[in-house]
């Protein structure tokens, strides 16, 4: 193993996970350890629990871009390590499984029966994540590091391979499989997976296609993966922001491309976000597009809008200008990406006596009234071309869930029924004597220096 890695030619860590082995195993670990010290770092646990468990604390402790999971018994050839991420490192996957039933040079024959529970367990996995992999069940698979860093993984036992593969496809993920070579054990030689691995198999694919637990909570994308399935709210936000999109657009704060996606396409669309994670996201889902530039910017750093001053028409910005600590920089810097003429759209949530837990869960650092927002719009050079309240309807379950409760999230189920009305609280927003959840404005960079024009239906 060690020189499968050496003949990588890149930069190796080998994380060592002794699940409270009863065998020789820990002294060979420790000597391992110690003669390899460059490569090698060495984690026990002092009670066993589990092929998951050890796998979940090998992540915590990776440091590299890509990692390969491998069970320690070597049925599976380090040799093949190179296969394994080359397309990861050509840039087509975000994840890839070692099949071992795609055509090989090798593979050792063994149980019927144990073949047959794999390929069931694979197709009931197809099934449920709309997946072609050949080898579900596969203890050889590698995955951009920040991706499994941003994944829970519940599993203690072998259903982490069901549960990975469930998550991996509900994160849209490209997985690609590759051929492998594979020498399997016998029961004799010491292989421990039996019927029952194969029942709580069965659980976990169920369980898993019924649970949106796809991101670690630390990560603050929960929430965000809850409201990017409310599609009709999206698309109300989408039609609000399509009748001010130009040309040339840079999308800031894109997150997982909710709106993105019903905005294009475009003569060029740059989705940016600052977030490692997010940015994997929107390479997956618009990488193949050759007018999409996917890039990490920063809204407070100007170093990172490098090449893009006066070269866009349009800047948008929805629910993203307040979790910056300074919004006026990001205004700044909105400004001098626009052409003259150029337009940004920024939307907001409203209210600062709504500002609660549900805030602080999705990084906001305030909340805006019309005024306070107008004036910092006009003091960065912008004319003011529309301010419009958004979604009255939506102020009543914040409050509650917020304000009250003192949730840090919105149910599933709420989200999924207040996104089934969302063709009433079209109709009825303007009409409700509520204030709203959001504001919108447009703005403009004047062609010259001149006054501000107003449109608009709120009182300051």
């Amino acid at each position: 193993m060690l020189a499968a890695l050496r003949d990588l030619d890149i930069s190796c860590e080998l994380i060592v996970v002794n699940d409270c082995s009863s065998d020789g195993t820990p002294a060979i670990l420790q000597r391992l350890a110690r003669e390899h010290a460059d490569v090698i770092r060495l984690f026990e646990h002092e009670v066993n629990q589990g092929k998951g468990a050890a796998v979940r604390t090998a992540i915590q402790q990776a440091s590299g871009d890509i990692c390969i999971v491998q069970d320690a018994d070597l049925e599976y050839d380090p040799s093949d390590y190179q296969r394994l991420i080359q397309p990861i490192l050509d840039g087509d996957a975000d994840a890839v499984y070692g099949s071992r039933f795609l055509p090989s040079d090798r593979r050792r024959v063994l149980y019927f029966w144990h073949r047959l529970g794999n390929n069931f367990l694979t197709l009931l996995s197809n099934m449920f994540t709309d997946l072609d992999l050949t080898d579900m069940e596969t203890c050889y698979k590698a995955v951009k590091t920040p991706i499994l860093k941003s994944i829970p993984i519940r599993s203690n036992d072998f259903g982490i391979e069901p549960e990975l593969t469930a998550k991996l496809a509900k994160r849209g993920c490209r997985i690609y499989e590759v051929p492998i070579s594979y020498r399997g054990r016998s029961y004799e030689e010491g292989k421990k997976i039996g019927w029952r691995d194969g029942v709580r198999a069965l659980w976990t694919i169920f369980y898993f296609r019924l649970v949106d637990d796809v991101y670690e909570e630390g990560y603050g994308h929960a929430m965000l993966y809850s409201l990017s399935r409310t599609h009709r709210l999206n698309s109300w936000m989408a039609d609000l922001v399509r009748p001010w999109v130009g040309d040339r657009v840079l999308e800031l704060g894109a997150g997982l491309g909710n709106v993105t996606l019903k905005l294009m396409p475009r003569h060029l669309y740059v989705a940016a976000d600052r977030d490692a994670t997010r940015l994997d996201y929107l390479h997956t889902r618009f990488g193949a597009y050759q007018w999409m530039e996917v890039r990490a910017i920063d809204p407070e750093d100007p170093a990172t809008f490098a090449g893009l001053e006066e070269s866009l028409d349009t800047v948008i910005c929805l629910n993203s200008l307040e979790n910056a600590a300074s919004d006026e920089r990001v205004l700044q810097h909105i400004y001098q990406t626009l052409v003259p003429g150029g337009i940004a759209l920024i939307l907001v949530p409203r209210g600062r006596w709504l500002y609660g837990p549900l805030d602080r869960a999705l990084g906001q650092r305030r909340r805006y009234g019309r005024k306070e927002l107008v004036n910092k719009c006009i003091q960065a050079g912008f004319t003011l071309k529309l301010c419009v309240s958004f979604n009255r309807i939506g102020m009543v379950p914040w409050l509650l869930n917020s304000t009250v409760f003192r949730r840090q999230k919105i149910g599933k189920l709420q989200l999924k029924l207040f996104d089934s009305f969302i063709w009433l609280w079209r109709r009825i927003d303007r009409l409700l004597p509520l204030p709203s959840l959001s504001l919108f404005v447009a703005v403009e960079k004047p062609l010259s220096s001149g006054g501000t024009s107003v449109a608009g239906n709120d009182p300051i």
